[in-house]
């Protein structure tokens, strides 16, 4: 198969994220979909993100000036779970059901037998996850999840924090993602990094990065708690617009960051006109270009990045595009992810 391969040319549609020619067996970085939305609560469609960047991967060239090989890395797709996307699809028709009960102005406990039932499937998702990942991790190899909405990404981070303590996350987004159960969903797309401080106790350090859209109480939270480090939208465009250097603000960021990272990336934490059909899109944020610097700088400064998820990618209406970046991406954060230790 490999001989065969050839990364100059057409794409092959073969299962793999690239058409790379890696099996199981061989692959030292294993990437798991998670076709999930049950919680989103403005656009839909992220549970159609990874078929939908798989698909724009093929057109991806496998090549970078920077890391002669790129083309030769051992990444491996795991299929779809078929019962996974069938659990999101119930779960997500009884989610709607208590958003639009609370959009009414509906008393939240009316609907909490409804929000149990969606958080029971995402115990189930996350437990999932979990397993597959501790699989992987214990074979000694990279594990990345690919959403699906950012409540996806639980279970892996529980699995890495778990075998490499200490573990710093960098989270790139538009939200802060601390709130407590939003919408009466315990594993609330907005309450990953909420569940993380809570369940999670081998992360130390959360540095996050382009939040420009969070309530007061995440605020708070964000900026009196030792465990996470904010580098907030404004206060990112305050360094630029006052003569600082992206590179120099990277610094920071990284300096925060301890040996070995987690990458949280949110789509939403780039620019929507990079990202127009993510569920909850908003004004402000990276260019693809800065965050490719910051990843770009976080490995060079010697960090390693030992897992990583890039979520809310959702297929746009009219056009390939919010697909094309997020797969773009995601062979950045592969290419950085699978440099040498």
């Amino acid at each position: 198969m490999a001989t065969q391969f050839d990364p100059d040319s057409i794409g092959i549609a073969n299962g793999n994220f690239f058409g790379l020619p890696c099996g199981e067996q061989e692959a030292r970085t294993v990437l798991v979909q998670v076709p999930w939305d049950a919680t989103v609560s403005y656009g839909k469609g992220t549970a159609e993100g990874p078929a939908a960047m798989m698909e724009a991967s093929l057109q991806v060239d496998l090549f970078d000036e920077r890391i002669p090989g790129a083309a030769d890395m051992k990444v491996w797709t795991l299929p779809e779970n078929e019962e996974l996307a069938s659990l999101n699809a119930g779960a997500r028709e009884v989610a709607e059901k208590v958003i639009s009960a609370l959009e009414a102005g509906q008393d939240p406990a009316s609907v909490e037998h409804l929000c149990a039932r969606v958080n029971e499937a995402s115990e189930r998702m996350n437990a999932y996850v979990e397993a597959t990942a501790g699989r992987y991790l214990d074979e000694g190899r990279t594990v990345a999840v690919i959403g699906g909405e950012h409540s996806v990404p639980l279970g892996l981070i529980k699995a890495v924090s778990e075998r490499y303590p200490g573990v710093g996350i960098l989270h790139v987004d538009a939200h802060s993602d601390t709130r407590a159960a939003y919408e009466g969903f315990t594993f609330s797309h907005a309450s990953i990094m909420y569940n993380v401080m809570r369940t999670c106790p081998g992360v130390s350090r959360i540095v996050q990065v382009g939040i420009r859209d969070f309530c007061s109480s995440e605020h708070a939270l964000v900026t009196s708690s030792p465990l996470f480090v904010p580098f907030t939208d404004f206060k990112l465009k305050e360094r630029l617009f006052t003569g600082s250097s992206w590179d120099s603000v990277c610094d920071d960021m990284i300096s925060s960051l301890p040996e070995d990272v987690y990458v949280s990336f949110d789509i939403d934490g780039l620019s929507p006109e990079y990202c127009p059909g993510t569920g909850t899109p908003v004004p402000g944020g990276l260019t693809f270009s800065q965050a490719d610097w910051l990843l770009w700088r976080l490995v060079g400064s010697g960090r390693r990045i030992v897992g990583f998820d890039l979520c809310e990618v959702a297929p746009g209406k009219d056009s390939e595009w919010d697909a094309n970046t997020g797969a773009r991406m995601l062979f950045r954060l592969l290419l950085y992810s699978s440099l040498p230790r």
